[in-house]
């Protein structure tokens, strides 16, 4: 076995036991809150709302921010579902064998595990509206933090792929609202 996938292997017996770990250990109160969280950010609900919001009461930097995090989750849900999903081929964790509790449970998704396209797409508005509008950048990344872990909470993501999903959202979310700058000052 080569060097690399021993390594490999190793990492992915790492993130089943975190999984594992999360789901056996008893959370009744926090159960329904990340479940509930979990659902919100289901097509990126959460996030229109936060830009909705800020839109409406942030005034032209607000309607800046809110379009730059709209873009952000349109690229990034482009990037993690037409090119890294299907070329990472993981399946979705086994609920029932890791015996998540029931309470935490949300409809689970029929596509591909890696990347979670949640936390990409959370972290993707964050790095996006807060790149134009800072105040706002430390609550939605935030959030999107809690969105990312209530996909393991949830048991529909292993931990890595809410890691690396965040780190996608992260990395693509600064060059949209660079992207409609270098647009606006071009026209």
């Amino acid at each position: 076995m080569s060097g690399a996938r021993a390594w490999w292997e190793e990492v992915e017996r790492l993130d089943v036991a975190c999984y594992a770990a999360i789901a056996s250990t008893p959370t009744p109160r926090l159960d329904r809150a990340m479940s509930r969280l979990s659902r919100a950010a289901d097509y990126s609900k959460l996030n229109l709302t936060a830009a909705a919001g800020l839109a409406l009461f942030g005034g032209a930097e607000g309607r800046r921010a809110a379009v730059a995090g709209i873009a952000s989750i349109a690229v990034t849900a482009t990037v993690v579902n037409v090119a890294v999903k299907p070329l990472a081929r993981r399946r979705r964790p086994d609920r029932l064998l890791h015996e998540v509790p029931i309470a935490r449970h949300v409809p689970m998704p029929s596509s591909q595990s890696f990347p979670s396209g949640h936390s990409a797409a959370a972290f993707a508005f964050a790095g996006g509206a807060g790149s134009v509008l800072p105040a706002v950048s430390l609550p939605l990344h935030a959030l999107a933090g809690v969105v990312a872990y209530s996909r393991v909470h949830t048991g529909v993501h292993y931990p890595l792929d809410a890691i690396a999903g965040s780190l996608l959202g992260a990395a693509l979310s600064p060059a949209v609202p660079y992207g409609l700058h270098r647009t606006k000052k071009n026209s």
